[in-house]
C-alpha cells in the first residue's frame, strides 16, 4: 500500500504542486465538479493508491483547478464500506492526498433526515458523528498513531466559516449528527427510532471511515450532508437508491453552489 500511496502522490505532483483543499463528492453533489475551471484530470484506475467505483452517481476521477481563485481538487465519489464490508477503500486514497500536500478535506453525503422539521432537499453541517457499524478504517495499523483523538473530528472553525457563508447566500443550513450506518440495505424504521434516540439528526452510508482516514492522516476535515429523504418508518415513501439520486438532483444546485461560495472562502 506505501508504495502505492507513493507512487499515486508522485503522478499527482508530476502534474502540478497540492492545493491545500480536497472536496470529496457524494450523491447529488457531481455538478460542482463542473465549477472547476482550468482543470486537469485523473481517473481513479490511473492512480494506483485509489479505488475502483462501481456505485451510481460516483465518476471515479480526480479534478484539480480552481474554484474562482482558490485551488481545489475535487474527489468524483468514494468507494463504501457496505461493497467489500472493509472500512478501508479510501485509505489510498486519502493517504495520497496527505502525501501530495493537501491539508482541508470537505467531504459531502446525500443522507437520510431523522429530524421531522428538516425536509429532503435541505441541507445539513455534520458536527460530529456516531459509528453505528463500529467498524473502523484502521484495524491493524501499527504504532500509537492509530489511537486517533476524535474530538473536533469535524473541525469548529471551518463549520464557523461554513455557518457563516450560508448565513450570507440566505442559505438555510442545519447541524446536526451524522450516523454512520453500514448497508447497504436500508435501515428498519425501529432503527431509525433507534438512533433518533442516540441523538442522531442524520443516517447515511459513507463519510465516518474518511472522517477516521483524514484525521489520522493529519487532514482538517468539514462535512455536508444533502437531505434526500426521511428515515423509514418517519414517512409511507420508499426507499432506493433511485430515490436518493433523484431527490438529490432536485436539490443539488443549490448545495453545489453553497459548496462553491465555502470552498472559495476556507482558510487552511
Amino acid at each position: 500500500m506505501n508504495n502505492a500511496i507513493e507512487a499515486s502522490a508522485r503522478a499527482l505532483r508530476d502534474r502540478g504542486p497540492a492545493p491545500a483543499i480536497a472536496v470529496l463528492l457524494g450523491s447529488g453533489w457531481g455538478l460542482f465538479g463542473d465549477a472547476v475551471e482550468d482543470a486537469f484530470e485523473v481517473r481513479y484506475d490511473e492512480l494506483p493508491a485509489f479505488p475502483r467505483l462501481a456505485v451510481g452517481g460516483h465518476s471515479g476521477r480526480l479534478r484539480c483547478g480552481r474554484v474562482g481563485a482558490t485551488p481545489v481538487v475535487v474527489l468524483g465519489g468514494r468507494k463504501h464500506a457496505y461493497e467489500t464490508g472493509e472500512a478501508d477503500a479510501m485509505k489510498g486514497a486519502i493517504r495520497t492526498l496527505a502525501a501530495w500536500g493537501v491539508r482541508v478535506l470537505v467531504q459531502t453525503n446525500a443522507a437520510g433526515s431523522l429530524d421531522a422539521g428538516v425536509r429532503p432537499g435541505e441541507l445539513m453541517l455534520i458536527s460530529d458523528h456516531i459509528n453505528l457499524a463500529q467498524r473502523s478504517p484502521l484495524f491493524g495499523e501499527p504504532g500509537d498513531d492509530r489511537f486517533v483523538d476524535m474530538n473536533d473530528a469535524y473541525d469548529a472553525a471551518l463549520r464557523a466559516r461554513a455557518r457563516a457563508v450560508a448565513a450570507r447566500l440566505a442559505t438555510p443550513l442545519h447541524e446536526g449528527v451524522y450516523a454512520w450506518y453500514m448497508g447497504p440495505q436500508f435501515e428498519t424504521p425501529a432503527e431509525i427510532r433507534m438512533f433518533r434516540l442516540l441523538g442522531a439528526a442524520a443516517v447515511g452510508m459513507s463519510t465516518v471511515p474518511e472522517t477516521i482516514l483524514a484525521r489520522h492522516a493529519g487532514l482538517r476535515v468539514l462535512a455536508l450532508s444533502l437531505l434526500t429523504n426521511m428515515g423509514a418508518g418517519m414517512e409511507a415513501q420508499p426507499l432506493s437508491h433511485a430515490h436518493t439520486l433523484a431527490s438529490a438532483g432536485v436539490a443539488g444546485a443549490r448545495a453545489v453552489a453553497l459548496l462553491s461560495a465555502l470552498v472559495q472562502e476556507l482558510e487552511p
